[in-house]
C-alpha cells in the first residue's frame, strides 16, 4: 500500500499575493487550472506583498491497513462544521535536514494508523446526521516556499498574510468530499519554517486536535504515540429518553442590536483585528478591582480578562443602556463530566455557555459585576448541566441551525475563548519547539482569543476582531479601565 501519492498533473507552481491558498486538482476536486497564475491587486490593509510558491499536494495515507468503518458522532460534534486554521512557527536550528518534508510525511503516514478517522471523510447517515467514514483516503500535505522572512510577519496577528500559510479549499467543494486534515509546510528565506494546519472541527476540538499534532511530532522524533486516541464517541450519547433539566439559553437566539442605525453599521463596517500583550501585572490590576470582602471567590485570569473585554467592547460599540448583550464561551467537558472522559478522547468535548446582561450594567457597574456573570456561567457547567445539554440537543430537529455564526459574536455580543491550557508549545518535530503558535484568521467580528505570549513568558496574548470604528476605542478603554476608578 502506498504511503503517499504524488498527485497528477506534474508539478505546477502557483504564485499568490494575498489570497488564501487553493488546493491543487486531483480527481476533479481541486482546480489548479483556474489558479495556476493567481495574482491579484494588493489590498490596502495588507502589511506587505508575500509571494508563496506552492508545490503540488501529496496525499498521505495510513502506513498500513486500517479499519474501514463508520464512526458515529455526538450531538456536540454536529455543532462544528468547518476547518479551523492554525499555524506554528519555528526558527532554524542549523541542522542540514531542518524540517525535511520526507521525515514529516513518513511520520504523518505512521500516526494516521492509530488516528485513522482523520484519514477519512465526512458523510451523512439516512437521517442527515454527520458521521465519519473511515475510508483511509488520507490527508493532504503541501510544501511551499517564500522569499519573505519570519520578521516580515510582525506580531503574527491573524491576517491575510498568515492565511497564505494555510491550505484552504477553493470553489466548488463541499465538506463531504474534502480531506479532514490539510497541512502545509512553508520554508522562509531566513531559514525559518511554518506549519499550517486546517483541521475539520467535526472530527476534533482544539484539545484532541493538539493530541493528533503532538503525536505526529513525537512520531517524527522516533517516539511512540504517548496516549492512544479513544475513538468511541458514544460516551457522549444522549440518555434514553432525553431528559434536559435546564433551558439552555446558550442555544437560544442571541440578542440583536435594537438601534436601526447601529444595525446598519454592523452590516456595512469592515472588521479589524487587534493584538494586545497582557502582562501578569495588568492581570493583577484587574483582579485587584474584584477584591471584595463580601465576595470569597478568587477569580481566574480568564474570568477577569473576560469581564474586562466585555466592558471595553460594550463601551467601544456605543451600545444603549438597555441593550442586551451576551458573551459566548466554551468549557472543556473532559473533566467536568462524571465519570471523566477517557484519556485521549478524539472528538469534540467542548460545550457552549453564555453570560448575559445589559450593556448599561456592564459599563456602569464595577468590573466585578461582569466578572461574576462570567464566573457563574462557567461554574454552572457541571456534569448535570452538560448531560442536560446533550439531551437538549438530542431533541432538536435541526442541529445545523444551532451552529455558531456571525450573529452569535457580532455587536452587541462577544465570543471569548482561551487556548492557554493547550500544549501548543510541545509540538517538536525534532528541530525544537515552536516559538509561536496561533490563529491564522478570526472568522467573525466580535470573537476574541487568549493565547500564550510569543515570548514564552508568563504574559498572555489577546487577539480580538471588532468593527473598524470600535477597535480604536476598544484600545483606549482596554488601557483606561485597567486602573480602578476613584470613587
Amino acid at each position: 500500500m502506498a504511503l503517499y501519492i504524488d498527485l497528477e498533473p506534474p508539478k505546477v507552481h502557483i504564485s499568490y499575493f494575498f489570497s488564501p491558498l487553493f488546493l491543487l486538482s486531483y480527481s476533479g476536486l481541486f482546480h489548479h487550472h483556474l489558479f495556476s497564475r493567481f495574482v491579484m491587486n494588493r489590498p490596502e490593509h495588507l502589511k506587505f506583498n508575500m509571494i508563496i510558491t506552492v508545490q503540488e499536494p501529496v496525499v498521505v495515507q495510513p502506513f498500513k491497513e486500517t479499519p474501514k468503518e463508520t464512526l458515529w458522532t455526538s450531538n456536540v460534534d454536529q455543532l462544528f462544521r468547518r476547518h479551523v486554521p492554525s499555524v506554528y512557527f519555528y526558527r532554524p536550528d542549523g541542522s542540514s535536514n531542518f524540517f525535511d518534508a520526507s521525515v514529516l510525511r513518513d511520520a504523518l503516514s505512521k500516526v494516521l494508523v492509530p488516528f485513522y478517522p482523520v484519514a477519512g471523510r465526512l458523510k451523512k447517515d439516512k437521517n442527515g446526521r454527520l458521521e465519519i467514514e473511515c475510508s483511509g483516503e488520507g490527508v493532504l500535505f503541501f510544501e511551499a516556499y517564500t522569499e519573505s522572512i519570519l520578521n516580515d510577519l510582525g506580531d503574527f496577528e491573524p491576517s491575510m498574510e498568515l492565511m497564505q500559510l494555510i491550505p484552504t479549499l477553493g470553489e466548488g467543494h463541499d465538506m463531504f468530499s474534502s480531506p479532514l486534515m490539510l497541512l502545509q509546510v512553508t520554508y522562509f528565506k531566513c531559514g525559518g519554517v511554518s506549519v499550517g494546519v486546517a483541521a475539520q472541527h467535526t472530527v476534533s476540538d482544539g484539545i484532541s486536535g493538539m493530541h493528533f499534532i503532538n503525536s505526529w511530532a513525537r512520531t517524527a522524533r522516533g517516539l511512540d504515540v504517548e496516549i492512544p486516541p479513544f475513538l468511541d464517541r458514544t460516551v457522549l450519547i444522549a440518555r434514553k429518553p432525553p431528559t434536559p433539566s435546564f433551558p439552555h439559553v446558550e442555544h437560544q437566539p442571541p440578542p440583536s442590536i435594537e438601534s436601526t442605525n447601529q444595525k446598519l453599521e454592523c452590516q456595512t463596517s469592515r472588521k479589524c483585528t487587534a493584538t494586545f500583550q497582557v502582562s501578569r501585572h495588568q492581570i493583577s490590576l484587574l483582579k485587584a478591582q474584584c477584591d471584595d470582602e463580601s465576595n470569597p471567590i478568587t477569580f481566574s485570569s480568564y474570568e477577569v480578562l473576560g469581564g474586562h473585554i466585555w466592558r471595553c467592547a460594550s463601551k467601544a460599540r456605543g451600545l444603549s443602556y438597555e441593550q442586551e448583550t451576551t458573551v459566548c464561551m466554551v468549557v472543556d467537558g473532559r473533566t467536568r463530566l462524571n465519570p471523566p472522559l477517557p484519556s485521549g478522547y478524539l472528538g469534540n468535548a467542548i460545550f457552549h455557555v453564555t453570560a448575559n446582561a445589559t450593556s448599561g450594567d456592564i459599563v456602569s457597574k464595577p468590573l466585578i459585576y461582569a466578572v461574576q456573570k462570567i464566573h457563574e456561567a462557567l461554574v454552572m457547567a457541571d456534569d448535570k448541566y452538560l448531560r442536560s445539554a446533550i439531551d437538549y440537543l438530542e431533541l432538536q430537529s435541526n442541529l445545523l441551525g444551532l451552529c455558531r455564526g456571525p450573529n452569535n459574536f457580532r455587536s452587541p455580543n462577544l465570543g471569548f475563548n482561551s487556548w492557554c491550557r493547550m500544549p501548543i508549545q510541545d509540538v517538536d518535530f525534532g528541530w525544537g519547539r515552536p516559538f509561536y503558535m496561533g490563529l491564522a484568521s478570526i472568522l467573525h467580528e466580535g470573537q476574541a482569543y487568549l493565547l500564550p505570549s510569543p515570548s514564552n513568558d508568563e504574559n498572555l496574548t489577546l487577539v480580538i476582531s471588532l468593527q473598524s470604528e470600535s477597535i480604536v476605542l476598544f484600545k483606549k478603554y482596554f488601557s483606561m479601565f485597567l486602573v480602578k476608578e476613584e470613587k
